[in-house]
């Protein structure tokens, strides 16, 4: 089954070509980056603006790169929730009109769960039931995935997310947008030991997290340090900063792991790509014989890939959309499209 596979909940427009799940056949992304960059985040109505001048095109060469037309498609795809509202309805419209044009029919997908199918096209070998940590710059959320399109989640976020606690962190450093990968790189040449920081809990929640009070002892700290003409070591303060978030995500992930009886275990979304995290979760998992799954680099930001590997799973479920579909800025992964 080959599904057209339509992303645009945030700053990148992408198409892909996806068959069966498990293969890419073409994937093209048109990124935002160098736009947002000039001001140091994201621009909710230029991201919108910049899809509809992209969607066409990066469709089209999709297409083109999987050598298909439109009418050797079995399915069209779209991520319909969560998301930035206009971006979001950039893609539903888009895919709409496509899948009203050629009777296709219209497969509407949730963005962290494309997330976590970006393991699919990485591990064709992985199935599920298996627990994974979902971090990106909007959620920071641990799953039980029980089937392809049965989940719970069992952790969350109470404030601020990973991502974005990274990102807001090394815009203070001074860092240019997008600051986590740059907090990163920084990190690999600092001593993680040099300032101490908070580990927040979340009280009578084991599995939640709160990156908000970390994030602010960070920004405090800075501006401290600026006020008494004190100099700050960007390196050491992003490796300690760094291995602070990644402490608060190992334990209470590794944590709910070992109570649950999981041992398949399973990292996704942007920051996935996190070279402290990676190892970490590998290591844990090593130790104690379990087995650890994450995406290639190229499938942890957004992608059209992954929404198509969800698509083909949602399918095969009856979940089909009609021209009725909406979008909408949060959703929660539990529930299918069509569920309150």
């Amino acid at each position: 089954m080959r599904i057209l596979a339509i992303e645009s909940s945030c700053d990148e427009t992408a198409a892909a070509v996806i068959e069966d799940g498990r293969k890419i056949i073409s994937s093209v992304i048109a990124t935002q980056v160098d736009e947002h960059k000039l001001y140091g985040g994201v621009v909710p109505e230029i991201a919108s603006r910049r899809h509809c001048e992209s969607i066409n095109g990066v469709v089209s060469e999709a297409l083109e790169r999987a050598e298909m037309k439109l009418n050797e498609l079995d399915a069209l795809a779209v991520t319909y929730a969560p998301g930035l509202i206009g971006a979001l309805l950039v893609g539903v419209n888009f895919a709409k009109g496509l899948s009203l044009s050629t009777g296709l029919p219209l497969i509407p997908v949730h963005h962290l769960r494309s997330h976590i199918a970006a393991n699919y096209l990485a591990h064709p070998e992985l199935e599920p039931p298996f627990l994974c940590l979902v971090v990106s710059g909007g959620h920071s959320h641990i799953v039980e995935v029980k089937s392809y399109t049965e989940m719970r989640v069992i952790g969350r976020t109470r404030d601020d997310a990973a991502g974005e606690a990274f990102d807001k962190a090394a815009r203070t450093m001074g860092m240019p947008y997008p600051g986590g990968i740059h907090l990163d790189k920084a990190a690999e040449l600092g001593n993680e030991e040099s300032y101490k920081l908070p580990r927040p809990k979340v009280s009578g929640s084991k599995y939640d997290f709160s990156f908000s009070g970390l994030k602010t002892a960070v920004i405090n700290l800075i501006h401290n340090a600026k006020q008494k003409g004190e100099e700050i070591n960007v390196n050491d303060l992003s490796a300690s900063f760094r291995k602070a978030v990644v402490d608060s995500l190992t334990d209470n992930f590794i944590g709910a792991a070992g109570n649950m009886g999981y041992d398949k275990l399973v990292l996704a979304g942007g920051v996935s790509a996190n070279s402290l995290l990676r190892r970490r979760v590998w290591e844990e998992t090593e130790k104690r014989g379990w087995r650890c799954y994450y995406p290639t680099l190229e499938l942890c930001g957004d992608n059209g890939a992954m929404v198509g590997a969800q698509a083909y799973y949602e399918y095969k479920a009856g979940r089909i959309a009609d021209m009725m579909l909406n979008a909408a800025a949060t959703k929660n992964i539990e529930l299918a499209f069509n569920e309150v």
